[in-house]
């Protein structure tokens, strides 16, 4: 976290020991590191109060899963509505099915797909993954997309959106999308088998202008 005028604001985890440069107007205050922003809050008036966004701790989150239930940033993530009852839910059928520490890890890096998808979307792809019984973050991206297609939004957050690094993760905690895994959530494929013959016809056309 970093303090400004006597009060406290959260800045993602992957910046700690780093210097970051702070803009203050009358109603926000924007971190940035260089000239990349990071962070964006309301600001605070309060002496001592203190802002903190979930999404900024969600890397440390992955390896202390624990820490999750009792943290302020999930109580204020909560209040604010950007954890709603569809997370909640989530969250206690992937504990019951995968166990309070592999349950939370699902859930975080459902999480993480709120960076690069709209909260309305991955919010119905929780939805599709708790009606099909999934628990995989792939399955639910891809309900995401079909979401927005289906509203006519873009699939991916709006542009000006702080950006976020590609995560350093273990290849063990990352999920692998494979027909084994999506064959409880999604529907078989009825497209027919693409047909080559015009390539082939194509490939020797080729040939006998190049003799």
């Amino acid at each position: 976290m970093i303090t400004v005028k006597m009060c406290r604001y959260s800045v993602p985890v992957r910046f700690i020991d780093r210097k970051v440069t702070v803009t203050l107007t009358c109603d926000e205050l924007t971190v940035y590191d260089g000239r990349r922003e990071i962070a964006r809050h309301r600001r605070l008036t309060g002496r001592g109060a203190e802002h903190l966004v979930l999404d900024h701790y969600l890397e440390a989150l992955l390896t202390k899963p624990g820490a999750l239930e009792r943290s302020e940033a999930l109580h204020q993530a909560r209040t604010e509505g950007t954890f709603t009852a569809v997370h909640d839910a989530f969250w206690a059928a992937a504990k019951k099915a995968l166990g309070d520490i592999e349950g939370t890890k699902a859930l975080v890096k459902v999480l993480l797909l709120h960076r690069h998808q709209q909260h309305a979307d991955v919010v119905a792809g929780i939805r599709t993954a708790l009606a099909t019984g999934t628990f995989n973050e792939d399955v639910i991206a891809l309900e995401a997309r079909k979401a927005a297609q289906a509203a006519g939004r873009a699939p991916t957050v709006t542009a000006g959106a702080p950006a976020s690094e590609p995560l350093d993760l273990d290849p063990a905690q990352v999920t692998p999308l494979t027909p084994r895994r999506l064959a409880r959530a999604l529907p078989a494929d009825q497209r027919p088998l693409p047909r080559l013959e015009q390539w082939d016809e194509l490939l020797q056309l080729r040939r006998k202008d190049s003799s």
